[in-house]
């Protein structure tokens, strides 16, 4: 039985379309978010997260965009580096 059959809605929390990452004047990141369910906005939030914190999600997104190509529009640290010698680096 899917979740909307039991009557639980298809929330999602995502990126709100032309918002970018800020920085507070604590020196904090904000990543404003938004909840929505099918046809609905429900709220908008900011993700504050220290800069300790957006290494650690920074890092693990890498990992798992590892075996996925980079897009042409994706940023340096996506993009592999040819060595000499035909070794490959991201």
């Amino acid at each position: 039985m899917s979740r909307s059959e039991r009557g639980v809605p298809d929330w999602q929390i995502r990126l709100v379309p032309n918002r970018s990452l800020s920085r507070e004047r604590s020196g904090q990141l904000a990543l404003t978010l938004q909840i929505v369910r099918p046809g609905e906005q429900l709220a908008t939030a900011p993700l504050v997260l220290t800069v300790a914190e957006a290494e650690r999600l920074h890092a693990a997104l890498c990992y798992a965009l590892n075996a996925e190509p980079a897009p042409d529009d994706a940023p340096e640290c996506r993009k592999s580096i040819q060595y000499s010698g035909g070794r490959q680096r991201f």
